[in-house]
């Protein structure tokens, strides 16, 4: 990390670790391995494979700062865990023990949602202040590590991007135990709207119905009381879809016959979609974003010009960096490149 140390940080699932080459290594400042679980109150690795690898990654890579990614969508544990002492202390010791067991820089929390449900976790009203005094535990036990250690093991989080979150948290509390908060900026759109429209934009474009971009992220995050300098903006390598959508706007804020669910990732959408096979790509001026029709798919995703304007968005308005999921959705090596060379 030069001149300006922005985060380029990247989420791969431990089962794609043995594929991330060198140059991509040199290029993250952050790798977030996915994922440990909540097991009884403690965070567990016993599922994963490859963590194995990390003491060679780390000699080879001394600047990257990995850390264990806790969670992910409809992995629960999250709610029991935190709503006692002893369950908060439990993560906390385990969290230690991992941090003693792995050549890791720090813990990364990812529980989707705190207060919600639809993930089918447990959750509950006091998940609001109980998920403040769980990170307040984990970063005074990751302090006391560290003070044993001569150094620092960071703590972040990955944040759902919109209202809903900021009501289920605190954050202007939770941001004082953090090192970054990680803005999950996809998904925008998607699994529960048949409206199409971008999911990874960085602005709103006219005509969009539901109002939330990167922009409107950022700045309901800064409103709720996250210093923008600890704000990490999200990036997606891979791609929503929706099928039945009528031929107006070149599909784009359409009401389709499906849902936006998961489509091509970045991989398949070079090789077989963008400007191919009767789709042609489109560029949103506004909203900052690239899209995919071909008369009745509509295909929503993040390129190099989209990562570009994102990266200099960071920049422009004082923010952490820029992270993406998933390292696997693009064996280009294209996406990375143009956020390294972004920041």
């Amino acid at each position: 990390m030069t001149k300006r140390s922005y985060i380029v940080a990247g989420y791969a699932v431990d089962a794609h670790l043995p594929d991330i080459t060198q140059e991509d290594l040199a290029k993250l400042t952050h790798l977030n391995i996915a994922f440990g679980q909540v097991v009884d109150q403690r965070i567990s690795t016993a599922h994963l494979r490859n963590l194995g690898m990390l003491p060679k990654i780390k000699s080879q890579y001394p600047h990257l700062s990995i850390l264990l990614s806790v969670g992910g969508w409809s992995a629960g544990g999250f709610s029991e865990a935190a709503a006692t002492e002893a369950g908060r202390l439990q993560m906390a010791d385990s969290a230690v023990r991992i941090l003693t067991e792995y050549p890791l820089d720090g813990i990364d929390l990812d529980w989707e949602y705190p207060c919600y449900s639809e993930a089918g976790i447990a959750s509950s009203p006091a998940d609001k202040t109980n998920f403040t005094l769980l990170l307040k535990t984990m970063r005074e036990a990751l302090d006391a590590k560290g003070a044993e250690d001569g150094r620092h093991y960071m703590l972040t989080i990955a944040a759902g991007a919109d209202q809903y979150y900021v009501d289920g948290t605190e954050m202007d509390q939770v941001q004082q135990y953090l090192d970054f908060v990680q803005l999950m900026t996809y998904d925008m759109r998607g699994g529960f709207q048949v409206l199409t429209g971008h999911h990874t934009n960085l602005y709103t474009s006219t005509g969009d119905l539901f109002r939330i971009s990167t922009d409107a992220s950022v700045n309901l995050f800064l409103r709720a009381g996250v210093p923008r300098e600890k704000i990490v903006i999200g990036a997606a390598f891979y791609s929503r879809l929706w099928n039945q959508v009528p031929g107006r706007n070149q599909g784009l804020h359409q009401m389709a016959g499906t849902t936006g669910g998961y489509g091509p990732d970045y991989t398949a959408l070079v090789k077989d979609y963008i400007n191919k096979n009767g789709y042609t790509r489109y560029w949103d001026e506004e909203a900052l974003a690239p899209y995919l029709f071909n008369g009745s798919s509509f295909i929503s995703y993040e390129d190099e010009q989209s990562i570009g304007h994102k990266c200099t968005y960071v920049k422009e308005n004082g923010l952490a960096g820029v992270m993406f999921w998933e390292y696997s959705c693009d064996n280009t090596h294209r996406l990375l490149d143009a956020m390294y060379r972004g920041l």
